[in-house]
């Protein structure tokens, strides 16, 4: 679901090893996890090093819960806090986030990348005020039929926002127990994933849902890192079976590796005799979908077939700028901004909701894609 990072309370020097341990060592993978107090030694551990003064934990509504949640996947908590704050500060609940525009959830998520997100957030408040009362469902399956929430984030609601004994499954709390019980295989396999939730359900404590949860999440992100765990300041370090067995470097197994495929755009900034900057509506679907976009086209000859429809004259004027390339998790985008100053728009141009010309400072009020954003603040310098 997510990995983050935070700064780390200050700890013993770190004593590493590396290599395998002996087979001997290593005990038979039938081989019940001991429960050693695991809940008990956590709580404890996060009552002296775990992070309790985070935004949404003050207060910790479903709401806020929620909105972090959401904003957690796939990104770090030191990004989030920021849009975070932001965000509530505009739409400080459901019943507001359902109310307002999507163009405004999407302005105030634009930077923060995997803008589903975003969108699935806006349905779903507008599903609670009209089947559950404006507030988020109390119930597993009925989160769960929400846009964008998943089986962990809804866990992670009901376990932070009522203290319900819900296991949670993100990122952070994957590689804990893979290493925890040394369990061999990439996490994402339907086998794995059935076998943490097993074992992630039969960890949960009685009392003190939220702090469990969060504590485990904060072990994962400040202690139980992907890169040179920090293993001699971890609260399971006794009952952990990858540092018995030597290999917390190499747990949990990595997904299967591909070379991502480069894809290339072309996309076109158009300034008038004002300054604006032309627009595009993106389609409902689909990459960066419903978000304002510059013009996009795959290659120089449709830029200029595009250009030609749209204006009359001026596209042998075009000034290419630097490339910016831009990484998603299943290819890379090659960007050629093409700089056009045009004079002579055709009648139909920016008279429809899908395309508008815009001032710069209007652009920190609409949701934009994080390279586009950045390619029109390069322009403005």
């Amino acid at each position: 679901m997510r990995e983050t990072a935070a700064a780390s309370p200050t700890r013993p020097k770190k004593r590493r090893t590396s290599g395998k341990a002996p087979d001997d060592a290593r005990p038979p993978a039938s081989e019940p996890l001991p429960d050693g107090g695991i809940a008990e030694r956590l709580l404890d551990w996060f009552d002296r090093h775990g992070r309790h003064d985070l935004p949404w934990q003050h207060p910790r509504t479903p709401y806020r819960v929620w909105l972090s949640e959401i904003m957690l996947q796939q990104t770090q908590v030191s990004v989030v806090i920021g849009y975070f704050q932001r965000f509530v500060a505009a739409l400080p609940d459901l019943p507001a986030l359902a109310a307002a525009p999507l163009d405004q959830a999407l302005a105030l998520w634009s930077g923060l990348g995997y803008y589903a997100r975003a969108r699935n957030l806006h349905a779903a408040a507008r599903i609670c005020v009209e089947r559950h009362d404006g507030e988020l469902p109390q119930d597993l399956d009925a989160l769960m039929t929400l846009p964008g929430i998943g089986r962990s984030t809804a866990g992670a609601i009901l376990s932070q926002a009522w203290g319900e004994r819900a296991p949670v499954l993100d990122g952070n709390v994957k590689r804990v127990l893979c290493r925890l019980q040394a369990i061999e295989g990439w996490p994402g396999s339907t086998a794995i994933d059935k076998r943490l939730w097993t074992l992630a359900q039969s960890l949960l404590p009685e009392a003190r849902m939220a702090d469990y949860t969060q504590a485990l999440m904060d072990l994962g992100a400040t202690v139980c890192t992907r890169a040179n765990p920090d293993c001699d300041a971890c609260p399971l370090r006794g009952t952990c079976r990858a540092r018995r067995q030597g290999r917390a470097a190499e747990l949990p197994t990595p997904r299967p590796g591909k070379r991502l495929p480069l894809r290339e755009a072309h996309m076109l900034i158009l300034r008038d005799g004002e300054g604006r900057v032309l627009l595009e509506r993106r389609l409902p679907v689909g990459l960066w979908a419903a978000l304002w976009s510059l013009p996009e086209q795959p290659d120089l000859e449709h830029a200029r077939a595009w250009f030609t429809r749209h204006f009359r004259s001026g596209f042998g004027n075009a000034q290419p700028l630097e490339p910016l390339l831009h990484g998603f998790s299943h290819y890379r985008l090659k960007i050629q901004p093409l700089l056009i100053v045009v004079n002579r728009p055709r009648d139909a141009i920016a008279d429809n909701d899908g395309m508008r010309w815009a001032t710069l400072s209007e652009l920190s009020g609409l949701g934009l894609p994080a390279p586009v954003r950045k390619l029109l603040q390069e322009f403005q310098t």
